[in-house]
């Protein structure tokens, strides 16, 4: 299996409603976000995927996100704003253009601290 990632980050405040002790106020975090494709076969130009491309499509959806209070966008809307959220949020609009490629899998890590994330996976179909 091949791989490639690439990391960014991005600020933004929320806050988390349920048992979720001082996170139910409101907070903020730099975000870093890992993005990894995986696939078992490369292109004819020895690559899995184009890293800038990738680079791109993190840094636009990312920006959607940026300096936000994630409670206050209407993707969050009726959504609890957790790092999973947040995860499943940016693996969705990354996918898209990966249907027809020769990647397999999707990974998005959400790391909230140096210490805590949450990740989505999909098979890309």
């Amino acid at each position: 299996m091949f791989e490639v990632g690439v990391f960014d980050s991005f600020e933004a405040a929320h806050r988390l409603e349920g048992d979720f002790g001082p996170a139910t106020r409101q907070h903020g975090h730099t975000y870093r976000v890992e993005v990894v494709l995986s696939g078992t076969s490369l292109r004819a130009d020895g690559a899995l995927y184009d890293i800038g491309r990738l680079r791109a499509s993190l840094r636009a959806e990312m920006e959607t996100l940026h300096f936000r209070d994630l409670n206050e966008m209407p993707a969050f809307a009726g959504r609890n704003s957790t790092a999973e959220e947040v995860a499943s949020y940016l693996l969705d609009r990354l996918r898209q253009p990966l249907v027809d490629s020769q990647i397999e899998t999707i990974a998005v890590r959400v790391w909230e601290s140096p210490d805590v994330f949450a990740a989505r996976e999909e098979h890309i179909e």
